[in-house]
């Protein structure tokens, strides 16, 4: 069990309250703290600490398509009750090319849904469910440094809101920590390959309060670039336009917005999008990472510490869900065996899945967006390939089995 020393640990200068447990998890995003709900289910404990607030990480706007097994994941491990009852499941998406809408039908291709559930709701449940079961997430901490990481006895180092220093000793050590990670930076360079493509184009992504435009999300490739029409609610919708990535924000109006949105959108069907006021607007940059190995000695790394990827797929969150799932079942069984060799199998398996995904993403990303350098002829082959996905039953399928998630490993 996880335990505070009543004494104090002494490093150099710092005396620092000691706390000793089995598993210590840097990052409370969505894959620290599911990983901290499976290990508490497996009856293994651990320590997550964020040096956000909590307040912060759920104001921060967040997309959310979730695949069936990231359901079947949060309802399985008992918090799923919200997204089964507020979570709205797609039976398919619109691909929009030439003016034209064409749905790829999931149910009937995959017998399988997509989830349109956003991740700050994901990370709510999993943070409600670690405060119900007394779980110790140390929320808002400053000057998180991590100890040992590459030895047997790794630790964190941290200052609480209240200004006291703390130090927690632990058997592993996970980097959950985010893409400009600090764990992954511990694994010594001689030991890691960092594949990375970074893409010449972003999203400029804005919250409208507004009625839906669709009855499911609308992927519109066009000449003027892409666009994705996502929604939140009933109320209120998320939409996407590719743009370049040093844009501004601010020098776009509401009215520039949607004048460019409507144009992305536009055809001879006559489909445009429902309007309304702007609460929110940002700039995505679009990047491609995978570190190999995610595992070593006791160090280990999951989600965007791990990997990340474009949009455009919804892979990131599922990734994130998914590594947790394989590193909570690898993680149980070095702890009852006594024996880290279980933990070999973490990342060959994860890597799979996480290779899988950024081709998905990577086909999707090249399929509906237009290069700096694209010609007219970049556009109609685009086009081909658009409406060889709709009319192929095997290609269809393929988009349908990538999008909803395959099984897992």
């Amino acid at each position: 069990m996880t335990s505070t020393d009543p004494g104090t640990a002494a490093l150099g200068p710092t005396r620092r309250h000691l706390t000793r447990t089995t598993v210590g998890i840097v990052g409370g995003g969505p894959a620290g703290l599911m990983l901290s709900h499976l290990l508490h289910l497996s009856g293994v404990d651990s320590v997550v600490v964020d040096h956000r607030t909590r307040a912060a990480i759920e104001d921060t706007v967040r997309a959310g398509i979730l695949e069936a097994d990231s359901v079947r994941l949060l309802v399985d491990s008992g918090v799923g009750d919200r997204v089964r009852r507020e979570g709205v499941a797609h039976a398919g998406i619109e691909l929009r090319f030439a003016g034209r809408g064409h749905r790829v039908d999931f149910a009937r291709l995959v017998g399988a849904h997509s989830w349109l559930y956003p991740q700050t709701e994901v990370f709510t449940d999993l943070a409600d469910a670690r405060a119900r079961d007394g779980g110790d997430v140390r929320f808002g901490v400053s000057g998180t440094t991590v100890l040992d990481a590459t030895g047997d006895n790794p630790g964190i180092a941290f200052r609480d809101a209240e200004g006291v220093d703390h130090e927690v000793r632990c058997d592993y050590l996970v980097g959950a920590d985010g893409s400009h990670s600090t764990c992954r930076a511990q694994i010594p360079e001689s030991a890691r390959t960092h594949y990375f493509r970074e893409y010449p184009f972003a999203w400029f992504g804005i919250l409208a309060r507004a009625p839906k435009s669709a009855p499911e999300l609308v992927y519109a490739h066009s000449p003027r670039g892409f666009a994705l029409i996502s929604q939140r609610s009933d109320a209120v919708q998320r939409m996407y336009f590719q743009c370049d990535p040093g844009e501004d924000p601010e020098d776009w109006s509401d009215d520039r917005i949607w004048e460019e949105l409507q144009a992305r959108v536009a055809g001879p069907d006559g489909f445009t999008l429902a309007e309304g006021p702007i609460t929110d607007k940002s700039v995505l940059r679009f990047r491609s990472s995978v570190v190999e190995p995610l595992r070593y000695n006791r160090l280990l790394l999951a989600g965007d510490a791990a990997h990340t990827v474009p949009p455009t797929g919804a892979k990131g969150l599922n990734l994130a869900l998914a590594d947790a799932a394989v590193l909570a079942e690898v993680l149980t069984l070095a702890v009852r065996k006594n024996d880290e060799s279980a933990l070999d199998a973490y990342s060959p398996r994860a890597l799979a899945r996480v290779w899988k995904a950024q081709h998905f993403s990577h086909w999707m990303t090249g399929m509906l967006h237009t290069l700096p350098t694209s010609t007219p002829f970049d556009i109609r082959r685009q086009e081909a390939e658009l409406r060889t996905v709709v009319t192929s039953l095997p290609a269809s399928t393929y988009l349908a089995e990538g999008y909803t998630g395959r099984p897992a490993q």
